[in-house]
């Protein structure tokens, strides 16, 4: 079937890369889209229904979080880090999904805004729901760590090409990662409190 002309979808995800790659998930909006591809609001929501789903399909990820979430948590807890770890391998080993995310950068956000859109990504569209989900306690760092730790991987492995993790089979990374994560979605696991002596983060005015 020829390609509709009057099809608006691609200078959606042209304009979605670009807000993107310059806001960052967090920041962007589904009005701040339609305003940067020169169309109503009305036309961004007829084609998708809420920012996750327009991330997925400006990257061109071939998972979506309204159907992924639950699939992951259908088995029960119990090996829920290793069902995690593969599943960000799996949206990153497509390789149009790498070259979307290289693309960020060249649509004109730097590497950190870019790699910060697919963080913020992935820790509100799943992470996030998946620890409130199972009920750990310190869901909120919980999620921050897991999506850090997810995050650092595929960029180790797909972005910045470190060895020998980006050489690594993904049943390896899956050995290595999955039990540090489902260490963090174990209820039973505890974090450490803050101390009065951990001091300020680097950088931060006394």
């Amino acid at each position: 079937m020829p390609e509709d002309a009057t099809d608006p979808r691609s200078g959606l995800l042209d304009a979605a890369r670009s807000v993107f790659a310059a806001s960052g998930y967090a920041r962007t909006t589904m009005k701040g889209v339609a305003a940067a591809a020169g169309v109503a609001p009305e036309v961004v929501r007829r084609y998708y229904a809420n920012k996750g789903e327009l991330f997925a399909a400006a990257l061109r990820l071939p998972t979506d979080p309204a159907t992924a979430v639950p699939a992951l948590l259908a088995p029960g807890v119990e090996g829920l880090g290793d069902r995690l770890v593969q599943f960000m391998l799996t949206t990153l080993d497509d390789p149009q999904a790498r070259a979307d995310l290289l693309g960020l950068v060249r649509a004109g956000g730097s590497a950190y805004s870019s790699t910060r859109s697919l963080q913020e990504y992935v820790e509100s569209a799943v992470v996030d729901r998946i620890v409130t989900a199972i009920g750990v306690p310190d869901a909120r760092m919980r999620g921050a760590l897991i999506s850090s730790y997810l995050i650092g991987i595929a960029v180790g492995r797909y972005v910045a090409r470190i060895e020998p993790l980006a050489s690594a089979s993904d049943e390896h990374v899956v050995r290595m990662v999955g039990p540090v994560i489902q260490g963090l979605l174990d209820p039973r696991t505890v974090l450490p409190e803050p101390r009065a002596d951990d001091g300020q983060r680097k950088g931060e005015p006394s």
